[in-house]
Parts: structure tokens; C-alpha cells; sequence
């Protein structure tokens, strides 16, 4: 059989044009993934050394003259695939020769946000400076004034001040990505990485071990002690400090929220003359708020749209008492008056308005006959001097340099926040969390783990009433409900821009810490 030359002919060139249009493809494959990798590897951020600033200080506590070094520094932690995609920034502060320094206590301090830096517990609380500022009134423009710390915690603990990823001078490195460290798990495990780099490198293992976290950090901490005991790191003691355990408790459709804050609103409209007949005795006064929302408001609330107009009628007198507000106004709102409205309506004929973390600092709007605040004056009172006063500290005394800017609100972090949790035994993932179950996780495996709730009575972000209400039900053992432990003091939210109040504050977490190392030690 003949063979056509033509055929093989245009065979053989079919397959050379298909070969070279492989080849092009290919090449163009190569070229595309080098763009792709390139692009990728232009994305990611430097990867900074592991490093320490290191200065001297003393400070007067309890007079005691204390030593002290303070190390500004990073820890980097890492990603599934063991590469760095954080750095966390921390600044330590540790006394000076101190017996047995690697058994010293040593606590670990945040503020929460979700998106906020330590700057406010750094500045204010019990490290051994903290800036002056006003109390229940604007601070003045700068300079300001940083001041060795006489309430300082120093004495008791070493102390270790803590900048979630994406604020202060925390970022995300390589690979890393905003959405890998926001998230209440995401934040957690980024936190329990950093305590643990941060433990091994300054041996502190066998160290007795505190967490102080303020408004979101008790919701970290009470998830992060039950995180790193379930990873081998056991804790003395968990203080926390204007608490929220319970996200839950704001869904649309509930009347908790408003059970929870009353006495809050009750204690904020005795400071600022509101109500009637005013009692000589807050306290006196908060326990009956306390049983009056519990009791007789809840019981009211319960029966909705269908309270009966007479009902209605008393209740609204009643609640008038406690509030200040007028019962008219209280029967328009149907006896349900959120923070923000209660905070332009308390003083509205004086058109003033009253603070949201501190109920005591008043606020002037625009316009008077708004419906809400414009801003919150318990906090722009004193966020320039805090950010200012650290900047300052940062650069002339701890020595750290950064060619980034100090970040005082982590932008977009709270609108991009994951709030799904995975509760400890639960099949399903919480749309939001619900941590007084971690907590109570915690103590129930380990029995000597002390807590302290610490409350201001006129803070309205984390009402006192609804952290007594969580941390009752957390359903504890009769043996462990004797491990924690309440106080209160005539302030807000932040409780140490009240001096007086820190003062108490100092004094409570000296017992605090001296408990729960004496059971420790037994």
C-alpha cells in the first residue's frame, strides 16, 4: 500500500505547531505564575528581628523604693506552617533583684476594643508611671505630665503590658493578614502564642501567672485561661476589669440588656442629682436598684406588648425613680431606654450629656434636641493625653524606635471581626461569644484559679449588674464559687481615672494577688 508523502508531511508539521503552541502556553504559564509569585511575595510585609529596648527606672510603693528594668520589645509568632506572621509588641517591666526572679509573679495586661492597644492600662492603671489626668472632667491640652506610679502593681508582679495585632506597634508580617488575628479565636490564639514565645525566651515557666484584661480583654482573658491551661500553661489568677462574658445578651428581641444596665442608670442619675428624694447612701440605693430590675422591671418587660396600660402607667413612675427620666418619656420608649438615648436625655435641660465608659464626665452637642450623643466625653477626655504621654515615654525613655506611628485604634478591626466562637465541648461554632463558659471551664479544671471582677458604678459600656448576672450563672461548683471575688468603686469604666478609686483598686489587688499566692503555696 502506497504511502501519501504529502500526509506524513502535513502530520509531522500538525505536530510541530502544536508542540511550539505547548511551548507558548507554557511559557506563558511560567510567566503568569513568576507575576503571581512576585505580586505575592511583593505583598508581604518585612520581617522584623526579635528585639529589646532596655531602660532603668524606681518607683515608691507602699513605701518601698522598687527598681525596676523596662524592656520594649516584639515577639514574633507564627503561622500552621511555622513562619512568622505577627509582631506583637510588649513592654516588660521586671524588678531588679528580686530572689528567685524566674518564680516571680509576672501578670499579663490588654485592653480589649476589639481594636484598641494597653496604651489606657499602660498609661493609667498600675505600671510604674502613669500620666495625670482629670477626673470626670476634659484634661487640659499638653504638656503632660508622666509621674512615678504610687499604686503600681510592681510589688507584687511583674508586669507585661500587650498590643493585639494591628494596634499600637503590633503588625502582621510575612504572609500575615489582618483576618488572621480578627477574630475572638483568631485573637485568642495569637495572644496565647505571643504569652508563650514571650514565657519561653525569659524563662518564666515555673513563674506563678496572672491575666488582667480590661472591657473585650476580659472577654480574651476569660477564653485565653482556659486556652493556655489546656495547652500546659497553668494560671494563679485572672483579674478582670469591666467585664463583658456575654455578647449574647444584646441580641435583638431580649430584654436582658436593659435588666442589666438599670442600676447602672440608677447609679449615674444619683451622681448627677437626678433623682428624686436622693438617698445619702449609694450603695443602700444600687441593692434596691439591683432587686427592683430583677424583680418587678424584668417581671414587667416579660409581658411585652401586652402590659396592661395600668401596668405600664406605675411602672414607668417607678422606673422614673431609679432613672431621672420623666414617666412620659420612660411610657414612649415602652420602659426600655438603651445607654445612648439615656445619655442625651438624662441632662437634656441642662444640654449637657453624659459619658458612655464613665457616666460622671458630661459632654456639650450641637444640638440639644438630638437623639443621641455625638461623642463620648468620658473618652475624648483623655485619649491626647494618653497617646501623647506614650508616644513621648515610648521614644525618650523606653528607647524604642519605630518607623511606623503608634496605633491607637486598629482601623476597620471591629467592622471586620469574626465573632464566631468555639465554646470548650460544643459541637457548633457561637455566632457570638459567650466566654463565662470558658472561665468556668478554667476553674473547674483548675480548682485554685482565683478571679477578680472589678466594677465601676458608672460605667455604662459594661454594666456591674450584668457581670454579676454572667458570673453567677457560669453554674460553678459550691467549692469554687468561694474563688471569686467582686469589688466596686465610685468610677467607670476605666476605674483608675478616678485617683481615689485607684488607690482602693491598689489595695484590693494587693489581697487579691496575696490570696491567690497563698492558696497557690498551700
Amino acid at each position: 500500500m502506497r504511502r501519501n508523502p504529502f500526509g506524513a508531511l502535513l502530520a509531522s508539521l500538525l505536530l510541530v505547531f502544536s508542540l511550539a503552541a505547548q511551548a507558548a502556553d507554557d511559557d506563558k504559564d511560567a510567566e503568569s505564575a513568576d507575576k503571581d509569585a512576585k505580586s505575592a511575595k511583593k505583598d508581604e510585609k518585612p520581617i522584623p528581628p526579635e528585639k529589646t529596648a532596655v531602660s532603668h527606672g524606681s518607683v515608691e510603693v507602699g513605701g518601698r523604693t522598687i527598681r525596676y528594668t523596662a524592656a520594649a520589645g516584639n515577639v514574633l509568632i507564627q503561622d500552621k506552617d511555622n513562619k512568622p506572621n505577627a509582631s506583637v509588641f510588649y513592654v516588660a517591666y521586671t524588678a531588679d533583684a528580686a530572689r528567685g526572679a524566674g518564680e516571680r509573679p509576672v501578670t499579663f495586661f490588654y485592653n480589649g476594643g476589639p481594636g484598641s492597644p494597653s496604651v489606657w492600662l499602660h498609661m493609667g492603671s498600675v505600671a510604674p508611671v502613669r500620666v495625670e489626668s482629670a477626673s470626670a472632667e476634659a484634661t487640659a491640652p499638653p504638656p503632660y505630665r508622666l509621674v512615678p506610679n504610687a499604686y503600681s502593681l510592681i510589688d507584687r508582679s511583674d508586669l507585661v503590658f500587650i498590643d493585639a495585632v494591628g494596634t499600637g506597634f503590633s503588625t502582621p508580617v510575612g504572609k500575615g493578614k489582618g483576618k488572621d488575628f480578627w477574630g475572638v479565636d483568631q485573637d485568642l490564639d495569637a495572644f496565647a502564642k505571643a504569652i508563650t514565645r514571650y514565657v519561653t525566651i525569659n524563662h518564666r515557666w515555673n513563674a506563678p501567672k496572672f491575666l488582667f484584661g480590661e472591657s473585650y480583654g476580659t472577654t480574651r482573658s476569660a477564653g485565653l485561661v482556659n486556652k493556655l491551661q489546656n495547652d500546659g500553661m497553668a494560671f494563679n489568677g485572672v483579674v478582670l476589669l469591666s467585664s463583658i462574658l456575654n455578647y449574647g445578651a444584646n441580641s435583638p428581641g431580649l430584654d436582658h440588656t436593659y435588666v442589666g444596665v438599670l442600676p447602672t442608670l440608677a447609679a449615674i442619675a444619683w451622681y448627677h442629682d437626678k433623682v428624686p428624694n436622693k438617698p445619702a447612701d449609694l450603695h443602700a440605693f444600687l441593692d434596691e436598684a439591683r432587686a427592683f430590675a430583677a424583680g418587678e422591671y424584668a417581671a414587667a418587660l416579660a409581658k411585652g406588648q401586652d402590659l396592661p396600660a395600668a401596668e405600664l402607667d406605675a411602672m414607668a413612675t417607678k422606673l422614673s425613680r431609679y432613672t431621672g427620666l420623666s414617666p412620659q418619656y420612660l411610657k414612649e420608649a415602652n420602659l426600655r431606654v438603651n445607654q445612648s438615648r439615656f445619655r442625651k436625655e438624662l441632662l437634656r435641660d441642662e444640654r449637657r450629656t453624659v459619658g458612655r465608659y464613665d457616666g460622671r464626665y458630661e459632654g456639650i452637642d450641637l444640638d440639644a434636641a438630638g437623639e443621641t450623643p455625638e461623642f463620648d466625653p468620658s473618652s475624648t477626655a483623655i485619649t491626647g493625653a494618653y497617646i501623647a504621654a506614650f508616644n513621648h515615654y515610648a521614644q525618650d525613655t523606653l528607647k524604642w524606635s519605630s518607623d511606623t506611628p503608634y496605633v491607637r485604634t486598629g482601623p476597620g478591626i471591629i467592622r471586620e471581626w469574626d465573632w464566631k466562637h468555639e465554646q470548650p465541648g460544643s459541637r457548633f461554632p457561637q455566632r457570638v461569644p459567650y466566654v463565662a463558659a470558658d472561665l468556668a471551664r478554667a476553674m473547674r479544671e483548675n480548682p485554685k484559679l482565683q478571679v477578680l471582677s472589678a466594677n465601676g458604678w458608672f460605667d455604662l459600656a459594661t454594666p456591674f449588674f450584668a457581670t454579676e448576672y454572667d458570673i453567677s450563672h457560669m453554674q460553678l461548683d459550691p467549692s469554687l464559687r468561694g474563688n471569686v471575688s467582686f469589688t466596686y468603686y465610685p468610677s467607670g469604666h476605666m476605674v483608675y481615672l478616678n485617683v481615689d478609686a485607684l488607690k482602693q483598686f491598689k489595695a484590693d489587688l494587693d489581697r487579691f494577688y496575696d490570696h491567690a499566692l497563698g492558696v497557690a503555696a498551700h
